[in-house]
């Protein structure tokens, strides 16, 4: 959509793709785990010398020195890599660190960030714009096009869609969910389901009463470890969720966080799987 006026003109905040910012940027620091994918897939990995928590994919990227959790950024622990371009997802932060890495005279670049099929080509365009592979750009962003035009043609054969709640964590007995416009609505009607969070915009905390009401045929979470695990069991004691027909049927899904909600290259692949999940393979939905 993007992607011709991404090679002649810059977004905003975006240095010229024929600058001098862009065509010697042979130390990039990759703030998000979509935008570290994408660089990645364009061939560029060996140019990257920093990443943030979540870029976690492929598995050599993990080799590379982690400045932290990209919305609890320290700019010094990013300068400190000497990177000659800083490129990041939308929502990098906090908005003081940010400003501090604007201001360091290091071309620091953010992505769109629209959690749709259209968001994650743009995105691509981008990120290949900024590093200054048009070839490479163009051949990801059809590969994945492709692969995108078929997860939508799936989930319109869904004759009779499951409505789908995604719970992002339990805290304090509260279920935060992804509501309007979030990530998790965005993957979850790419799959052919419909989501089950309605009434809010983006990630918010229901009240019981909402998450009895929203009924879900399907539960989908993060996998996760540790203190952010939430457990089978823990599903099926909580007072609301052990209400709905998701609960009663065992209907419990988990997939990788970075998968399902990075909406990066790998987001074809993610619709299928939660479509597989959801309908089992060659399911008409009904």
């Amino acid at each position: 959509m993007i992607r011709a006026i991404l090679l002649a003109l810059a977004l905003p905040g975006m240095a010229m793709a024929d600058s001098p910012a862009t065509d010697s940027a042979a130390r990039v620091v990759s703030l998000g785990g979509s935008v570290t994918e994408i660089a990645v897939a364009l061939g560029a990995g060996d140019r990257l010398v920093g990443r943030d928590t979540t870029s976690n994919y492929p598995d050599s990227v993990l080799d590379l020195p982690d400045v932290g959790y990209i919305r609890a950024l320290s700019p010094e622990g990013v300068l400190s890599l000497g990177p000659d371009l800083i490129l990041s997802e939308a929502g990098a932060g906090p908005a003081e660190a940010v400003t501090v890495l604007q201001a360091a005279g290091v071309p620091f670049i953010q992505m769109p960030g629209d959690p749709t099929p259209e968001g994650v080509l743009d995105k691509i365009d981008a990120v290949a714009a900024a590093l200054n592979l048009p070839e490479a750009g163009a051949a990801l962003h059809d590969s994945v096009a492709e692969g995108l035009e078929a997860a939508r043609q799936r989930a319109a054969e869904i004759t009779a869609p499951k409505s789908v709640l995604f719970v992002l964590s339990l805290t304090a007995g509260r279920v935060t969910a992804g509501g309007a416009g979030s990530a998790a609505e965005g993957i979850i009607e790419l799959a052919g389901g419909r989501n089950a969070a309605q009434g809010f915009d983006g990630w918010k905390q229901m009240t019981d009463e909402a998450v009895i009401a929203s009924a879900p045929d399907v539960i989908l979470m993060m996998e996760r470890e540790g203190d952010l695990a939430v457990t089978d069991a823990d599903v099926l004691a909580h007072p609301a969720l052990s209400l709905t027909p998701a609960a009663k049927t065992g209907r419990i899904l988990r997939m990788d966080g970075m998968l399902v909600l990075g909406f990066g290259p790998r987001t074809p692949e993610a619709a299928a799987t939660l479509h597989d999940a959801i309908y089992g393979t060659g399911s008409g939905g009904d």
